[in-house]
Parts: C-alpha cells; sequence; structure tokens
C-alpha cells in the first residue's frame, strides 16, 4: 500500500510525532443541535450557540489533541481562527441529515462542499461517515459503496487522505429503533465486520479508518475480566479485516466503556483514537452555562485526554508501523518516493 506525498503528509500532520492519533471530534451536528434547539424550545437551534460550543471545544480541547475534526457549517467558520496550526485539521465532508428509505439510508456529500475545497482551505485529511448495513436492500448497498467510491476518487486526485468512519444502524425490521448518532443498540457483531471488509478493498481509496465497538459498548468489559477472551477476539478479526492504520469512535460511549474499548482496540493494533462525545458530552450537559461547561472542559474532559493520551502512548501501534506498509517500505515505514531530484517529475498535478 504506497502512499503518494499527500496523503503520506496528511497522516503526519493529523497524529503525534510517535505516529499515534489523539483527535478530537468537533463535527457533530444533530448531537450538539438537537439538545440545544430542545432546551430553548424551537425547532432549530440558534446558529450562535451552536457555534459558540463548537468554538469552546476547539479553545479547550485542542491541547490535548494531536488534530480535530471540524465542520463547515459551524466550526470552521467560528473556531478557525482559534485553532493552533500546529493540529492537524480533518475537515467532514457527508451530509448529517441523510435519506432514510425503508431498505436502509443513504448519505450524501454536504451541499457546496466537497473534496477540492477541503483540500484548497488547508485541510490534512477529509472524513466522511458511511452509514452502512451489509443487509440493506441492494439499491441502498450500491448507493452507499457508490458514494465512498466517488469519495475516494476525490481524494486520491487531490492527494489529500481519506479518513472513513462506518456506523451500522437499525433496518425497519429490527426491534430497536433511532436516528440518533449513538451506537445501534443490539448490534450485530457480523455486520461491523462486514462492513470493514467490504470497505477495506482498494476501489474504495481509504487511508485510515474511524471503526465503531464489534461488540456493544457497555459490553466491553476491561481486558483480563471475565469474556473479554471473546471480545478480545473480535477485535482482532477486526484490524486484520482493515488492512490499514485504524483508530477508534466513541459513539456516545461513556468514558469508561470508551476506555476499556480502547484497551481492546490497542491489542488488536489500532493506533488511536478519534472521539467526541465520550470527551465532551457531560460537560455538554451544562449548557447554557457557558462557564460551568468551560470549567468542566478544562479540568474535566482534559483529565480524560490526558489519561487516554497515556494508554496510547503506551499501547497504540504507531500508524506508520503497520504492516501494510513493510513490503513497499521496509521496517523503517513510509517515506517520500522517489526521494531523488526525479521527485518533481514524477509528482503529477491536478
Amino acid at each position: 500500500m504506497e502512499l503518494t506525498p499527500g496523503k503520506l503528509w496528511g497522516l503526519r500532520r493529523i497524529a503525534d510525532r510517535a505516529g499515534r492519533f489523539k483527535m478530537t471530534a468537533v463535527d457533530q451536528r444533530p448531537p450538539i443541535k438537537n439538545p440545544i434547539a430542545a432546551h430553548y424550545g424551537m425547532a432549530h437551534a440558534p446558529y450562535d450557540d451552536v457555534a459558540g460550543f463548537k468554538a469552546l471545544l476547539v479553545e479547550t480541547l485542542q491541547p490535548a489533541s494531536t488534530a480535530m475534526l471540524l465542520d463547515p457549517h459551524f466550526a470552521i467558520p467560528r473556531a478557525l481562527d482559534l485553532y493552533d496550526p500546529a493540529r492537524g485539521l480533518i475537515v467532514t465532508l457527508e451530509d448529517s441529515v441523510f435519506e432514510d428509505t425503508p431498505v436502509g439510508r443513504k448519505s450524501s456529500e454536504i451541499d457546496a462542499w466537497s473534496v477540492e475545497k477541503i483540500k484548497r482551505m488547508g485541510g490534512d485529511a477529509v472524513k466522511v461517515l458511511t452509514w452502512d448495513r451489509p443487509d440493506a436492500g441492494p439499491a441502498v448497498v450500491q448507493h452507499q459503496r457508490d458514494f465512498t467510491k466517488r469519495i475516494g476518487e476525490a481524494c486520491a486526485r487531490f492527494d489529500i487522505p481519506f479518513v472513513l468512519e462506518m456506523l451500522v444502524y437499525p433496518l425497519a425490521k429490527d426491534a430497536d429503533q433511532t436516528r440518533d448518532y449513538v451506537e445501534m443498540t443490539g448490534k450485530n457483531s457480523d455486520h461491523v465486520l462486514a462492513s470493514v471488509a467490504e470497505f477495506a478493498k482498494p476501489d474504495y481509496g481509504v487511508d485510515l479508518f474511524k471503526l465503531e465497538s464489534p461488540v456493544a459498548a457497555d459490553s466491553v468489559t476491561a481486558p483480563g475480566a471475565e469474556g473479554s477472551d471473546k471480545v478480545q477476539a473480535l477485535f482482532d478479526e477486526m484490524g486484520r479485516l482493515a488492512g490499514r492504520p485504524w483508530v477508534m469512535l466513541s459513539a456516545g460511549a461513556d468514558k469508561a466503556a470508551f476506555r476499556n474499548i480502547l484497551s481492546h482496540a490497542y491489542r488488536a493494533g489500532a493506533s488511536g483514537y478519534l472521539a467526541g462525545r465520550a470527551i465532551w458530552l457531560d460537560a455538554f450537559k451544562l449548557f447554557p452555562d457557558w462557564d460551568g461547561m468551560r470549567a468542566a472542559l478544562s479540568k474535566d474532559s482534559l483529565s480524560y485526554m490526558d489519561s487516554l493520551n497515556a494508554l496510547t502512548d503506551a499501547e497504540a501501534t504507531p500508524w506508520t508501523a503497520h504492516p501494510v506498509y513493510r513490503p513497499l517500505y521496509g521496517e523503517a515505514g513510509p517515506a517520500i518516493r522517489p526521494n531523488d531530484g526525479g521527485f518533481r517529475h514524477d509528482y503529477p498535478g491536478f
């Protein structure tokens, strides 16, 4: 798996110097907009409240982050001026409003937004969430595959890393229904693994996976506890199927559960995390107490991130050490090729 210069540089930008990812998600839209709207008893949350909270997240949490994931609706226009340029910048592309059909969900890009614009504005990576159920209707399955492939091709054209997140979700036949951006209750591990196996195919051009736990978060015990061997086996298989560097998402898991998830993931070869609500949700529950939220983020959320970062430093696999790179680059890991005066001739333009 060869890395072009732009993809190599982008991945380096969003990791620490040792090659581990400690990334904070601030791109959430419904999980922030909906509670704010409910607080006011309004159909839509006031823009300034949503954007203000995202700016507060950037301001308080960036010191513990190697990169942050921002959206073009609220976070970028309101918080980019506050952003430390030493941090990597990941930008989201998928629309948070998906089409829910009787046989599955269809994703789409944010209107008036593209891989090209993310590259032009200085983004280091493109992130996309693809809702996936292998047993959805054939037309939905094909739509999701075409959607993901289209973005992968654009990322290759503009030479920027493609970070892909997949989430399983309930179909009409399932007992537990939700449209929220939370982990599906009673999810099937086989569905998670099948999703990883599909999008690991080279057709999609994924450089880094953002993966959900193959087991419901509240069922993930700490390594060594009773039943943890079966859980670890599923994480191991997920890492094998990914076939490239991967990180864990939190999907609304609580702090203790997400730490357990990371412990299993790191044993399976994960290179870090890209998480949001596990880090900042407790503070957000204080809305609209802005001083209280700032205090909670600055103290409790940063303290939690410090503990995750220590775990990541101790147990995560540097992305550059992933076995997928060894056939081309050897033990030293990915590097610019060619590394001589021919570089400018071999490197194509758009």
